[in-house]
């Protein structure tokens, strides 16, 4: 069966429906899918593994009537390699996992996409354990920015933004911890989502902070993203870190838009430490939106240092037995901040716990005044691949420490937030606006989203 509309670059939902009404077949889908992994995975290191014969499979169930036609019929997604797979080595980017062996079922979200009908081409490359911002890994190959490879596309979740920036796949599974969906979003154009702590299963995923570590997605749009939300949702007794609250569907909302919404910009802090293009691009937002309410996120910095010493510590003791049989196997930079996390003081963990519940009541209370804060997503547009330092308030710091400035305080007491791309004029990369919202209210952020597109303000063109 003849393509009847531009599945690499067509939305997930007009996939699905070309499939499910018989235009298309999901087998032609996956195939020319699967044909433009051949010919831009070698340039932009996306992949670390194509389950190709699974894809065709799956396709070919579709079509037959053997597998299920549902939201997501014949979509074709990949997920990052810490993902739990049916036959594949679950890696987390890192040498030492690659020992074990192949993963004998799919991580629960894989199995709720996959029962929505979605075809899974692969596994993707991130920074080593998750613990990067920059999508660098000396194992598998650094992640390239599809709008320019000469530029990184930010992590850890790489090779999720750099696969659905290019058109590989429609959507990706990423994970976030401090930042690694949203910043990844934010460097390649794209719209990111971190939903609420506990929102999502996280059984069949590999951890690094199990008291910061979100699943969550990547896509073109925001009805993209709200239609593999909704799919991913539901109760599963695997995962006691899930919360128990049953599956509350967002896609029939987006329509609401941002009518009613009490909508602020932060200050202070987040009017801090970054170049002009990214206060710019909040302001564009904001005027958008009509938000002209400004208001202070109180002691983001000591949240984001709390947020840094928990993360260290947590990682360390997770990491304590590999670090001490396999040292000389990690990703020395990797390396040598996991084994500083494990000579934190308890004394300094115990303190930044305090801070994490202090912090959360403030801004609860904030989250009574507005619905939603507007903050940048990262300090900067994508660095160039490689790049160890860029020039903040004419200083030069740290790249990898430093792209997840605006997000770390945000993921440190579990909010959902989301990424929307932004383009200037004469510009060839994008850069991200951060949308925050009160827990549980993933409608709301995807709403405004929703909006941000509709007005032209917020688009994802796939990258040449």
């Amino acid at each position: 069966m003849s393509l009847t509309l531009d599945v690499l670059r067509a939305a997930a939902r007009d996939i699905a429906a070309a499939v499910s009404s018989g235009q298309m077949s999901a087998r032609a889908v996956t195939a020319a899918a699967l044909g433009h992994v051949d010919a831009r995975n070698p340039q932009l290191n996306a992949f670390t593994d194509i389950t190709r014969a699974r894809a065709l499979a799956k396709a070919a169930a579709i079509d037959a009537g053997h597998a299920p036609r549902g939201a997501l019929a014949g979509v074709p997604y990949a997920v990052k390699n810490l993902y739990d797979v049916a036959g594949v080595v679950t890696r987390a980017g890192s040498k030492i996992n690659r020992d074990n062996a192949a993963a004998a079922t799919d991580a629960f979200v894989v199995e709720k996409l996959e029962a929505a009908g979605a075809v899974l081409l692969g596994a993707l490359d991130m920074d080593e354990y998750a613990y990067g911002f920059t999508g660098e890994n000396v194992h598998d190959g650094d992640s390239r920015n599809p709008h320019d490879p000469r530029h990184m596309t930010g992590g850890s979740s790489g090779g999720s933004a750099g696969a659905v920036a290019s058109g590989m796949v429609a959507f990706a599974l990423g994970s976030d911890t401090n930042g690694s969906i949203r910043v990844p979003a934010s460097l390649c154009g794209l719209f990111g989502l971190k939903p609420t702590y506990g929102r999502l299963s996280r059984r069949g995923v590999f951890p690094f902070v199990a008291s910061l570590d979100h699943v969550g997605v990547l896509a073109r749009s925001a009805g993209d993203l709200a239609l593999a939300y909704d799919a991913m949702q539901g109760r599963d007794s695997g995962d006691p870190a899930q919360a128990a609250r049953e599956a509350e569907h967002v896609l029939p909302l987006l329509s609401q838009g941002a009518t009613g919404l009490r909508i602020a910009v932060a200050g202070d802090y987040f009017r801090r430490s970054g170049r002009p293009e990214c206060f710019a691009a909040v302001d564009a937002v904001a005027a958008a939106l009509g938000a002209t309410r400004d208001v202070v996120v109180p002691s983001a910095a000591a949240a984001r240092a709390a947020a840094f010493v928990i993360t260290a510590a947590e990682g360390a003791a997770f990491h304590l037995s590999r670090l001490r049989q396999r040292p000389q196997d990690f990703d020395a930079a990797v390396r040598d901040r996991l084994f500083a996390g494990a000579m934190i003081p308890a004394e300094a963990v115990l303190r930044a716990q305090k801070l994490r519940a202090w912090f959360r009541g403030r801004i609860n209370a904030l989250f009574e005044e507005v619905d939603i804060v507007l903050t940048p997503a990262t300090p900067c547009r994508a660095p160039l691949s490689g790049q160890k330092t860029i020039e903040i308030d004419g200083a030069d710091v740290p790249v990898r420490a430093n792209l997840g400035l605006y997000t770390q305080p945000i993921s440190f007491i579990g909010l959902p937030a989301l990424t929307v791309p932004l383009w200037t004029p004469g510009e060839h990369l994008p850069i991200g606006v951060q949308i925050i919202g009160p827990p549980w209210r993933e409608d709301l952020i995807l709403r405004v989203a929703h909006e941000l597109e509709r007005k032209g303000v917020a688009h994802a063109p796939v990258a040449p």
